[in-house]
């Protein structure tokens, strides 16, 4: 019997255990990797820091691209009518700039220039490769299960909270105004979760779905973890792309 003969034998989990089981893969939250660690220690350079604003630059700038993908394929007018909200929240709409914008304004807080991270002259092929991935994957994907791949949300407010509370005391040196984009980010996330969530655990009812869902979130982590692990490479053991070569002549 093959692993998808034995997952359709088997008894879904009650909502509970689901959520629970999804819950549950936050232990492997880019939170808890070395990277992150050392930033919310305040033990990253300044440097370090303006690397790791330039960098997540290329994932702020793709989110709004993998959320018009999925809604491009969503037929559910209910689902793209609350999917919109997260476009607009990184693109802006009315007064609101939007959060690209402001992340635009941390890079100019930690002292990079607009245009360094514009043209992303700092992103790193292991950052590029896993966001592009995750784009590619919502993309190709049923739309369903794009849906899911947003739910490494469920573990972001804690995120945003403790750089709201470690900058500050660590790196003095960044501009406070700077630091909106998580402020920002607190009640959307929220917002953002409980939407994302409730459907996945809505129409993911069968064993086989939700343990689809439990790798397609496992998917998202990787990709997340996967970016730190290039600035961990480049910028903390200082072994960049092609650090062995010798420069050519």
């Amino acid at each position: 019997m093959s692993d998808r003969d034995t997952l359709t034998t088997l008894e879904a989990w009650s909502r509970e255990e689901f959520e629970s089981r999804l819950r549950a893969l936050g232990r492997r939250y880019h939170i808890h990797h070395p990277y992150q660690v050392l930033m919310n220690q305040g033990r990253l350079t300044r440097l370090q820091v303006q690397r790791w604003v330039a960098n997540r630059y290329y994932y702020q700038l793709n989110i709004p691209l993998k959320d018009a993908a999925l809604m491009a394929r969503c037929p559910d007018r209910t689902v793209r009518r609350q999917w919109v909200l997260r476009i607009l929240d990184h693109d802006g709409q009315g007064d609101d700039p939007g959060g690209i914008e402001a992340w635009l304004r941390l890079g100019e807080a930690v002292g990079l220039r607009r245009e360094e991270l514009i043209d992303q002259r700092y992103v790193l092929p292991g950052v590029r490769f896993a966001v592009d991935a995750y784009v590619n994957f919502v993309r190709q994907a049923p739309w369903e299960e794009g849906v899911c791949s947003s739910l490494t949300e469920l573990f972001a407010p804690e995120i945003h909270r403790e750089r709201l509370r470690t900058w500050p005391e660590y790196y003095d040196w960044i501009e406070p105004e700077g630091l909106q984009y998580f402020r920002k980010r607190l009640n959307e996330a929220r917002r953002d979760v409980e939407h994302g969530l409730e459907f996945v655990l809505a129409h993911f009812r069968s064993r086989a779905e939700q343990e689809r869902a439990l790798q397609i979130l496992q998917f998202k982590l990787d990709v997340l973890w996967s970016m730190l692990d290039a600035m961990y490479l480049a910028y903390v053991l200082d072994m960049p792309p092609y650090h062995t070569l010798e420069e050519a002549s």
